[in-house]
């Protein structure tokens, strides 16, 4: 896949990853953020699906052209990426995306590391107009989601290692003491349902419960 355009930063300079515009009339702009796999073509998947839906979504390479289906391998570039230079190139996606389009609002939606970086990047960004995260939840010292001021649409399984039910409580009491708009979803499958390419815990069911509430909520909180 390639993406139908690029997108610069405020310097004029590319940023690396994929860029598809919206098809018909824009609805806004979604940064989708990739797993610890890397920026893969079911990331861009992802994005093409969104441009349908009517938003431009653009997926920054955090790994910057390093992707991989080895699972040993994905923990180690997970460990080695810098979270906050992470944070920051999704800040500059946000820019970016609305120095694009002047007056679009602009969504941050990931997936495992991609969903913790969802959030971190929400609670560090008041430019940040919604929040979608799959799955993920950032170390405490990572960010401060009681910061976190935009509307927060959490998808997360029931049969999970990673995060597992009392870390999603604790989210979710976290949130809602903050008073962050929160609407989150439990749903009987496993860490990683809402990945096609990986049959051993894709859930088709859930994952198009998911995406249904996904684009109508992200209709209704970009306009």
């Amino acid at each position: 896949m390639t993406g139908q355009a690029k997108l610069s930063g405020a310097n004029g300079a590319e940023l690396p990853g994929y860029l598809k515009a919206a098809e018909g009339t824009g609805r806004g702009a979604v940064v989708v953020i990739h797993e610890w796999w890397g920026l893969t073509d079911q990331i861009r998947g992802i994005a093409d699906r969104l441009a349908r839906e009517g938003f431009t979504a653009f997926a920054p390479d955090l790994y910057r052209g390093k992707v991989t289906k080895d699972a040993t391998e994905a923990g180690k570039l997970m460990s080695a990426l810098d979270r906050k230079q992470a944070v920051e190139d999704l800040s500059r996606a946000v820019e970016a995306l609305q120095r694009r389009a002047p007056g679009t609002k602009v969504a941050v939606l990931g997936f495992c590391m991609g969903g913790a970086l969802t959030l971190a990047a929400a609670a560090m960004d008041t430019r940040v107009a919604a929040a979608v995260p799959f799955y993920g939840i950032p170390p405490e010292e990572a960010a401060d989601l009681a910061k976190i001021r935009c509307p927060v649409l959490g998808h997360y399984a029931n049969i999970d290692d990673w995060c597992t039910p009392d870390r999603v409580d604790a989210l979710e009491k976290k949130l809602k003491g903050a008073s962050v708009p929160l609407e989150l979803h439990r749903y009987d499958a496993g860490h990683a349902f809402f990945n096609e390419n990986r049959p051993e815990v894709y859930s088709p069911r859930n994952a198009e419960l998911a995406w249904t509430r996904t684009v109508e909520f992200l209709r209704t909180k970009l306009g």
